[in-house]
């Protein structure tokens, strides 16, 4: 008697859950009546993974809010298998949806998410966890596939993979050897790109000022645990400390925190998207014969749909801060065919520049700006913050929200087109990925607490006289200098520097990649494609070290949520794949 079909999942995250729960919907359709043996192959609990383990610090918060967030699919996902609803994280929870619920509420969650996906699988359709670390996939094109695992001598047999591996650890690179080597030799402090969760950060001294390259999410889970986690608290708007905190110098290329989510819900009509970017302008990228470009050929069109999100809003819900009909506005609008004309055209129907969409100045604040001290930079900087606050707290300035829909359509249409580089990645997440308000006023009491310390735009850190130096232009003349660094950002999930021993191994084999680095996948099914671009019959990958990557950690519900509309089609080819499979060997 033949063996069961098999499938290895590497990683069991929420990725992998999402596959599941995909498989389970689709397998009534696609494999009915077949036994199928599913490896889950992690170190760590399936649903939650290594990020959303419950294994961490309860000060540590999601950085959406809980209605915000869904592991189930709905009527706007554009998917061939059937929808099956479920609760969003706060209908499970039983909490109020505006919340930033803690992670491992939301590990919690995910756990549950996993349990309900597996008993959905048809009977014969078995789920096996394996807590171990996978090293290595080998085996012919055409035929069955071995997975390894570390500390074991006989692989899994699996007649498909898929690699969901999530977010990995990266070795570093040249300018990351010489700060370790330079911080080994003078007994300093260098903490590399890491997940601010798994740092050891006993190195960082009270009262020690540390210097921090990055004011993404990784720097405010590295401020949480450096203040509250050390036995400070807030009271209001003031920070009580321990005495057990290091001072934080932080600056980074932008010089400024992302932006504050967004604390109110959108009422009334939304913007009509997408408009200027969907499926035709990606069917002409895609077409052309010599390939596009992002900045030259993508980014005028996702800039253009943005501006559209933004004035409609502005024009049907604001009306009385404009000066034409949307209608003649929106014709004119669509007809300009550069940002000169856009702005002109803003500038004649919409009297006030606060109300006027400005991408570079959003982008980059601080872009020639000078501060004549240290002391002036903090004033302005808590200036910026607390205007950020107040705006993204206004419902009068609903156009913000727009954008942030609009953001998430473009995502939507990106994800076709693979690899476009890492300036937009680190453009959506700026303005739509940022902290929660009230993270943002806990830095704005420990700046006046003195225990933040802003440094500002393009900061640079140089090693030298036995400490780190840093400084930025927009402090012409200041330095501050350290005997710790941090590199507060996630590491970049690049195949070649990977420390997962899987990836690394297909690098060294000659996977297809990227010119960023990023693991090529069909961007249809997901499937490996190698060099030439032919797809691996029997290995697919999701996530974010290939170029087909989704937007945010989770879905936000009724947006159609591309990382939905992949783990279907993934879903759907897999059990299509494992019926042909199984039928040959019976024959």
């Amino acid at each position: 008697m033949s063996p069961s079909p098999s499938l290895v999942i590497v990683g069991a995250g929420p990725r992998a859950t999402g596959l599941i729960e995909r498989m389970a919907a689709n397998a009534p359709e696609l494999y009915a009546g077949s036994d199928l043996d599913i490896h889950l192959v992690d170190p760590h609990p399936p649903g939650a993974g290594r990020i959303w383990r419950q294994a961490q610090s309860p000060l540590l918060w999601m950085n959406s809010h809980a209605e915000d967030v869904t592991m189930f699919t709905d009527e706007t996902v554009a998917m061939d298998g059937p929808v099956r609803p479920g609760p969003t994280l706060h209908e499970w929870a039983g909490i109020d949806g505006r919340t930033f619920a803690g992670r491992r509420v939301q590990g919690a969650y995910l756990g549950w998410v996993h349990e309900q996906a597996v008993a959905a699988l048809p009977p014969g359709i078995t789920v096996h966890h394996h807590p171990r670390r996978a090293v290595r996939v080998s085996g012919p094109r055409g035929g069955r596939q071995q997975v390894w695992l570390e500390g074991l001598t006989e692989p899994l047999t699996a007649d498909l993979v898929v690699l969901a591996l999530g977010h990995l650890d990266a070795e570093p690179d040249d300018e990351q050897r010489e700060l370790a080597a330079y911080a080994r030799t003078h007994g300093l402090t260098h903490l590399p790109p890491d997940f601010t969760a798994d740092s050891d950060l006993s190195g960082l001294r009270p009262g020690e000022p540390v210097l921090v390259r990055g004011f993404g999410l990784a720097f405010v889970d590295l401020m949480v645990l450096l203040t509250e986690g050390r036995g400070g608290r807030h009271e209001g708007d003031t920070y009580v400390p321990s005495g057990r905190e290091p001072v934080l110098y932080v600056g980074s290329r932008r010089g400024v925190p992302y932006h504050s989510k967004i604390g109110y819900g959108l009422d009334g009509e939304r913007p009509p998207l997408p408009r200027f970017f969907g499926p035709p302008e990606i069917e002409e990228l895609l077409a052309r014969p010599g390939g596009f470009e992002f900045r030259r050929d993508v980014w005028p069109l996702v800039e253009k749909e943005l501006g559209f999100a933004h004035y409609h809003r502005l024009f049907t819900a604001h009306p009385e801060r404009t000066t034409v009909a949307w209608t003649d506005f929106e014709e004119k609008y669509a007809a300009t065919t550069g940002p000169e004309e856009r702005a002109a055209l803003a500038a004649a129907a919409v009297p006030e520049p606060a109300d006027r969409l400005d991408l570079a100045a959003l982008d980059r604040p601080l872009q020639g700006v000078r501060y004549a001290g240290h002391e002036e930079l903090q004033d302005g900087l808590r200036q910026y913050i607390e205007g950020d606050l107040t705006r993204r707290h206004d419902p009068g300035h609903s156009a913000d929200l727009a954008v942030f829909l609009g953001l998430l359509s473009v995502y939507g249409q990106l994800v076709r087109l693979g690899d476009v580089g890492t300036s937009w990645h680190g453009f959506f997440n700026y303005m739509a990925s940022g902290p929660p308000g009230p993270r943002l006023r806990q830095m704005l009491a420990l700046s006046r607490a003195g225990l933040l310390r802003f440094v500002g735009a393009d900061m640079t850190v140089h090693a030298e006289d036995g400490v780190f130096r840093a400084s930025s232009p927009t402090v012409p003349g200041f330095h501050v200098e350290a005997r710790a660094l941090v590199e507060a950002r996630l590491p970049e999930p690049t195949v070649a520097r990977a420390r997962d021993p899987l990836l690394r191994a297909l690098h060294a084999e000659g996977v297809g990649e990227t010119p960023d680095g990023l693991l090529r996948v069909d961007p249809v099914d997901g499937r490996i494609l190698d060099p030439a671009g032919r797809p691996h019959p029997r290995r697919f990958a999701l996530g974010p070290h290939t170029e087909v990557r989704a937007p945010g950690a989770f879905t936000r519900p009724r947006t159609g949520g591309p990382a939905f509309r992949q783990n279907d089609a993934t879903a759907r080819a897999a059990l299509t794949l494992l019926r042909e499979l199984g039928l040959d060997a019976a024959a």
